[in-house]
């Protein structure tokens, strides 16, 4: 087994861990639909959470190719990856069985910590390229993370509803850009 096939088993189960969150939330809410108040951002982010996990472990194919790996690269990526999973964890309440939930009041009372996860998770990316390549990501990628991190942020602060409606359905449209224009292909 080479080092990057090793060193990605507990990177995958991460991963995995963050979308089996998401999706025993789906769960949680379809048993208890009689009791659960929807709120289409919660569920839009879990849509771009699902997308960022799988863009996340489809570009780490591109680390195979290292050849020599210490641990402060692969600390980066691990902390990237569980950054990752607390957005995961956060997006979605615990359902109790006996008691209604409202999507809508568990996203504003966890706003702050989702998206302060949310910009570190794009911030931790950037500095993950500085300890494993020496540099900041390429142009392009910098911009979108700076975009990311931009909209993480004033959603942590702002209440404002109809902001985060748009932040929730233009971030699931930019990440689908951002995918197309910088995975589409492994490297």
């Amino acid at each position: 087994m080479d080092a990057f096939s090793y060193l990605s088993v507990l990177l995958s189960v991460i991963l995995g861990l963050a979308v089996q969150q998401v999706l025993q939330g789906y769960r949680a809410l379809a048993l208890n639909r009689r009791q659960v108040r929807l709120y289409w951002p919660s569920l839009a982010w879990t849509g771009s959470i699902l997308m960022m996990v799988a863009q996340h472990w489809w570009a780490s194919f591109g680390l195979s190719n290292r050849g020599s790996w210490d641990f402060v690269g692969f600390a980066a990526i691990l902390i990237q990856t569980a950054l990752m999973y607390m957005m995961a964890a956060l997006v979605l309440p615990d359902v109790p069985a006996d008691k209604p939930i409202d999507l809508r009041e568990h996203y504003f009372r966890e706003q702050r910590v989702f998206f302060g996860v949310g910009a570190a998770t794009v911030a931790w990316s950037a500095l993950r390229e500085v300890a494993l390549e020496g540099r900041l990501p390429e142009p392009l990628n910098l911009v979108f993370h700076i975009v990311f991190i931009a909209m993480s942020l004033t959603a942590m602060v702002s209440r404002n509803e109809t902001l985060h409606k748009i932040f929730a359905a233009t971030s699931a449209l930019i990440f689908v850009v951002y995918i197309g224009l910088l995975f589409a292909r492994l490297q």
